[in-house]
């Protein structure tokens, strides 16, 4: 039995009453049963699509300290979002890595880019320090330094520190659903809550399975609402009354071929004022983002969002030929939730921060959170445990450290073997980066399978699909341990094949079937027709992904 049909069983338990259940699998929920799982609570983790399906894999792959909001005065947010930073690249060394950003400020701008520099002084000030020294240059010095910036309107320009994800945001996200896993949280996804309500003391959640249509009941002690853009949704479902609501903010990037040889985002203020970033994704770079205030979580990527991103770029950026529809290799599309306490859904979204907000009803033993971020993730879940002990639930391990890349003494013996098998000199068609770092990164002290996976069998060190870069005991592996219960759900969310290779490639590519097959077993034609049909026109207009 696959590991998801396995916890639809465990779900179903009439007999069983967990401590938690959580609704919601994007990073609020992610972390919430991590942490709770890892200090001894018995969790459920419910979603009605796939883990990260949301806004958790459509980000701009950042975990910044949010230097956007010294202008609004925010310095406390500012600190603890420095803080959190600092934290999370310090426990994922491999996965959030320190980026340089060269931002450019035009001629016109509401500050001098001296006065703007200054700012990023402050701001590497309350970092304590814990990233490289602000760069200030002159228009001449940001052309030698990234030719393809077109500084013909440039003021002058900076450079300083903050921190991105290395792999994929949605990859980063799995791996806390992983680990609540192997702590003892029974979680599955394609599975909705359509209701809930209390009594006996009980909170009792109607689920269904969305692929089946089966319906199940499933009883916890406390509630976390972490639904991310449709919390509000689901507390009307419960008739759960919150001091805070959702606005939402459509954000778009698209990808393109790699437009410069730097390792480093450019940072722009686009031609409506707001940040505009153009930001390296292996061989291929992600541009924009939008920022539009939309009255659902319900979003896709329209004409207007792709000309207001291509239309910046080029002239941001100084190429031979213009960048158009035709250059883009994919899309990503998605919501911020933004937090507003109080109010009638009328505010000046771009002014509202990230930060989260979590809303606690003691006597029905339910929680909400609303907004946040990926840089204050570990956060999250330490207050999310720290709220449901003090509704009465036992922690037996609350000090674990539920968080963070696998110790050193493992991570040695990872490398230790990969060094023994030469993998170190080892590097994958299109990858720069040697094979070992790769895995380890994505898959922690769990890779040590991997490598034993290619010591039993040097096959299993081969590419199944040639446009992609992952081999086949990744595949195999992935099938085991990660839930891929649709095609979309590897080639999007546990990887990023579908953001860096065009759809009309991916569908051709060989291997394709084989890894299909490792997936799905007998389902495999299936699930491949079904992925098909879910790209609809992308595979026939004007410009098929």
């Amino acid at each position: 039995m696959d590991l998801r049909n396995s916890n639809i069983e465990r779900l179903q338990r009439a007999d069983k009453v967990f401590d938690v259940l959580v609704l919601g699998g994007g990073i609020n929920g992610a972390v919430s049963a991590a942490s709770l799982s890892a200090k001894g609570a018995s969790v459920a983790l419910i979603d009605r699509g796939d883990f990260a399906g949301l806004t958790s894999s459509n980000s701009s792959n950042l975990a910044w300290g949010g230097i956007k909001y010294l202008e609004s005065h925010e310095y406390l947010l500012v600190n603890n979002l420095c803080k959190s930073r600092n934290h999370l690249m310090q426990s994922y060394p491999s996965t959030v890595k320190e980026i340089r950003f060269l931002t450019t400020i035009a001629k016109g701008f509401r500050f001098p880019s001296w006065f703007v520099y200054l700012g990023t002084i402050f701001y590497w000030i309350i970092g304590r320090f814990y990233t490289q020294f602000p760069d200030y240059m002159n228009a001449r010095k940001i052309e030698e330094r990234e030719p393809v910036i077109n500084t013909s309107n440039a003021a002058g320009g900076f450079e300083y520190s903050d921190a991105y994800l290395y792999d994929n945001d949605a990859r980063f996200v799995f791996n806390f659903i992983r680990r609540s896993m192997d702590y003892g949280c029974v979680a599955a996804n394609y599975v909705e809550s359509t209701g809930a309500e209390r009594k006996d003391g009980l909170w009792h959640v109607t689920a269904r399975d969305t692929l089946s249509g089966e319906t199940f009941t499933v009883r916890s002690k406390v509630l976390v609402n972490a639904c991310g853009p449709y919390v509000d949704q689901h507390n009307q479902l419960t008739g759960q009354q919150t001091q805070h609501r959702h606005l939402f903010s459509k954000g778009i990037h698209l990808i393109i071929d790699r437009v410069t040889k730097g390792n480093r985002i450019l940072a722009f203020f686009a031609s409506d004022g707001r940040l505009f970033f153009v930001i390296p994704m292996g061989n291929k770079t992600s541009i924009g983002t939008t920022d539009t205030q939309v009255a659902s979580p319900d979003v896709t990527v329209t004409e207007e969002d792709r000309e207001f991103v291509l239309k910046n770029i080029n002239s941001l950026l100084d190429f031979e030929q213009p960048i158009t529809l035709d250059d883009v290799i994919a899309e990503r599309c998605g919501v911020r939730p933004l937090a507003q306490k109080g109010g009638d859904g009328v505010a000046d979204w771009v002014k509202l921060s990230r930060k989260h907000a979590v809303d606690v009803n003691a006597s029905d033993r339910h929680i909400s959170i609303f907004g946040g971020k990926t840089t204050d993730c570990i956060n999250v879940g330490n207050e999310i445990a720290e709220l449901v002990s003090d509704m009465g639930v036992e922690l037996p391990f609350e000090g674990f450290k539920w968080y963070g890349e696998d110790d050193d003494s493992v991570k040695d013996e990872f490398y230790h073997r990969a060094r023994l098998m030469d993998l170190d000199n080892y590097t994958v068609e299109g990858s720069s980066e040697p094979l070992s770092q790769r895995l380890w990164r994505r898959y922690g002290g769990n890779a040590l399978e991997l490598l034993e996976d290619i010591r039993q069998d040097p096959r299993q060190a081969e590419r199944l699909m040639q446009s992609a870069e992952y081999l086949r005991c990744e595949i195999e592996h992935t099938a085991r341990y990660e839930m891929v219960t649709k095609l979309e759900d590897f080639l999007r969310r546990r990887s990023k094949i579908t953001q860096v290779v065009r759809n009309r490639d991916i569908v051709h590519a060989p291997g394709l079937m084989e890894a299909c097959k490792i997936f799905f077993g007998d389902q495999a034609e299936a699930k491949l027709e079904e992925y098909i049909a879910s790209l609809g026109d992308q595979l026939d207009g004007p410009n098929p992904f």
